[in-house]
């Protein structure tokens, strides 16, 4: 019942309160902390051309060329909100009902615990950094540029003869968050879960967790935890659950 509710709220009115776009900045997350910090409204979006410093997660450099979408939102936390981390998942499935008619007839997918796939390259990350009650969510789309990364495949919407400028998606990906946003509040983490779990690899698919530079894990996916963590099915039957980590698919499920 609860997903089908967020399904209806979607495409009700939503909110947002405002979108500010700038030529250059280093970092739009920086700046919406500093706007956060000045008491700036949830719902304030900012979007940049190009970044000089942008990043993902870990502080790895997130490469910013013009053509892309780079953008980042405050939301102020409740005390009854679900989890802060488990954010990534509302803009994770925001961001597939928005990006899903761009790809054609080409695979977008979700993957644990933050990027999305196109044809099985990386086409959106998303960044989630929290100071006292507020969370600044980052997110950059490759729509025109998909970067060189070692050992790592990515994608742009151009490589699939999609052409869309960012300032034009915007508004619909902040209103798309907005209403998700609104779900997870009322109907709680479950409904966005169930939400997620239908946009991303299959349960069974193989996958290869890294928890660090000399700890790698291969087993198969299954599920997700009540709280978001990945449930990754190890080859002796056990769960064992991973709450931070990079993941690879390695296979889907035949």
């Amino acid at each position: 019942m609860a997903w089908h509710l967020c399904q209806q709220r979607l495409f009700g009115p939503v909110l947002i309160s405002r979108i500010d776009s700038v030529s250059s900045t280093a970092s739009t997350n920086d700046d919406v902390a500093a706007m956060a910090r000045s008491g700036a409204e949830e719902g304030y979006w900012l979007r940049a051309d190009r970044q000089s410093g942008g990043r993902g997660r870990l502080g790895r450099n997130w490469q910013s060329p013009v053509g892309n979408l780079y953008a980042s939102t405050l939301i102020r936390l409740r005390p009854d909100d679900p989890p802060a981390p488990s954010l990534a998942f509302v803009a994770a499935v925001a961001a597939h009902k928005v990006l899903l008619p761009l790809a054609g007839e080409r695979a977008l997918q979700l993957k644990w615990p933050n990027d999305l796939l196109l044809d099985g390259g990386k086409c959106t990350g998303i960044l989630l950094e929290r100071e006292s009650d507020v969370v600044v969510l980052g997110m950059g789309v490759n729509l025109a540029h998909a970067p060189d990364i070692p050992c790592r495949k990515t994608a742009s919407f151009a490589d699939v003869g999609t052409v869309v400028e960012p300032a034009a998606l915007m508004p619909e990906l902040a209103s798309a968050f907005a209403a998700m946003l609104e779900c997870w509040r009322a109907d709680g983490l479950p409904a966005i879960l169930k939400q997620w779990e239908v946009r991303a690899h299959s349960r069974g698919a193989e996958l290869s967790v890294s928890l660090g530079p000399d700890e790698k894990l291969v087993g198969r996916f299954g599920g997700l935890a009540a709280d978001g963590a990945l449930l990754l099915e190890l080859a002796d039957g056990s769960l064992r659950e991973i709450r931070a980590a990079d993941v690879e698919i390695v296979r889907e499920r035949s």
